[in-house]
């Protein structure tokens, strides 16, 4: 499937409001579980996403928008968040997510972006030059990654409860 962007916002839009219905009210022992060690809790999860709302996807866009002679992205410390999510709560982060998401989609939507802006490219510092296009479906994907993540994390709590029905539920082997 090509990119597009108002399919991709439409997705973007909607990610906060998933976590919130997944996570809140919910006690810990479902919203900070992990699957091991170093493994991340749906409560590290929303945490990496704010990271990623503060100092990624929209200030990579700015980088390459504002066509400068230096597009070199800053490298992104994704486990940046288990220091700075500490001490917040999980109503606080979902607060938090929700409306760096909102600010940073009325961002992006006043840019009005066309093809020749999607072409503009950037400086990844691993993988080199990439493409306003690349980076906004990355953006995307990236979310709904991190919402299957959050739900296989909630499922494997539950691994050794179901008993034999375990061989039918693949989410608890991936």
């Amino acid at each position: 499937m090509e990119f597009d962007l108002a399919n991709g916002i439409a997705v973007l839009r909607r990610t906060p409001g998933v976590l919130r219905t997944l996570l809140a009210g919910l006690g810990v022992g479902w919203t900070h579980a992990n699957e091991g060690p170093d493994t991340w809790s749906p409560f590290d999860v929303l945490g990496h996403l704010i990271d990623g709302e503060e100092k990624d996807w929209m200030a990579r866009a700015r980088i390459i928008l504002a066509r400068g002679p230096d597009r070199r992205f800053e490298l992104f410390d994704r486990f940046r968040h288990l220091r700075t999510n500490r001490g917040r709560t999980l109503d606080e982060a979902l607060d938090r997510f929700a409306e760096l998401r909102v600010r940073n989609l009325q961002e992006l939507q006043a840019l009005e972006l066309g093809l020749e802006e999607l072409a503009l490219t950037g400086e990844h510092p691993e993988f080199g030059r990439v493409t306003l296009e690349q980076l906004l479906a990355t953006w995307v994907a990236h979310d709904l990654g991190h919402i299957a993540q959050v739900a296989r994390v909630m499922a494997r709590q539950y691994r050794e409860a179901v008993g034999p029905w375990e061989a039918y539920l693949p989410v608890l082997h991936r």
